[in-house]
């Protein structure tokens, strides 16, 4: 595409907590944000639970994590909205749906890339009951809630017009097909990223579990035709064609 016709996307990351996105999507976030596209962060906790240490309290750790999530997201060139549900205890209730639709119909995504509730675990994971709870609350919000008028009345007082989403990456979930390849750039930004997340990684270094994910899954890419070397994968849900 010529850089007369370019026009960048806009994309929304809804997620549970801070460093959901960082470790499954962020090589994606920082191979759009590279193209020219806009990014904007949704978290739907401060994932203020997220902690053995005793010495802790949800209140620092609100701190951290937000500040920790807000230097991840600066990477991608991204601001971050906090609706701070309670970690650990996230449901799909309306009022969740609803603040996802307010996020939504003030920053007007072309692209909402959330978790996929249809995932639940597999021979060595139990997938967190807030991903779930995200992913089926991002559903609601994107449809109907975003774009039907008589919805959420009130968001009409706020001035919030209706939106239309027009596509749909779900991360983390089993059934992919889509692949994004990625730059050594853009996996490099990726751990970048992650990293800022220094009060849940502790000491662990990243980089060799994400590169073995990030070669597996473009092992598959390539065998579905995407030729890369890196790579992550999604579920995509196309609303709206062109």
């Amino acid at each position: 595409m010529s850089e007369q016709t370019f026009t960048p996307k806009r994309i929304l990351v809804v997620v549970a907590h801070p460093d959901d996105a960082e470790f499954v999507c962020s090589g994606t976030l920082s191979r759009w944000y590279r193209e020219g596209h806009h990014i904007h962060f949704c978290l739907c906790t401060d994932g203020n639970h997220g902690s053995s240490d005793p010495n802790m309290t949800p209140e620092r750790l609100a701190e951290i994590r937000q500040a920790e999530q807000r230097a991840a997201a600066a990477y991608v060139g991204a601001d971050v909205t906090f609706l701070s549900f309670e970690d650990a205890a996230l449901e799909p209730t309306l009022e969740l749906r609803k603040a996802i639709t307010r996020v939504i119909r003030r920053y007007k995504p072309d692209i909402v890339v959330c978790q996929d509730p249809s995932f639940r675990y597999n021979d060595d994971y139990l997938n967190h009951p807030d991903h779930v709870a995200a992913g089926n609350a991002s559903f609601g919000a994107i449809m109907p809630a975003a774009s039907t008028r008589l919805i959420f009345p009130d968001l009409l007082e706020e001035g919030l017009e209706p939106h239309n989403v027009r596509q749909v990456y779900l991360m983390g979930g089993e059934r992919v097909d889509t692949w994004v390849g990625l730059t050594e750039e853009d996996f490099q930004l990726k751990l970048k990223a992650l990293r800022e997340h220094k009060c849940q990684l502790g000491d662990w270094e990243p980089e060799p579990m994400m590169r073995e994910w990030a070669v597996a899954t473009a092992k598959l890419a390539r065998e579905a035709g995407v030729e890369c070397e890196l790579a992550e994968s999604f579920k995509l849900v196309t609303l709206v064609r062109d």
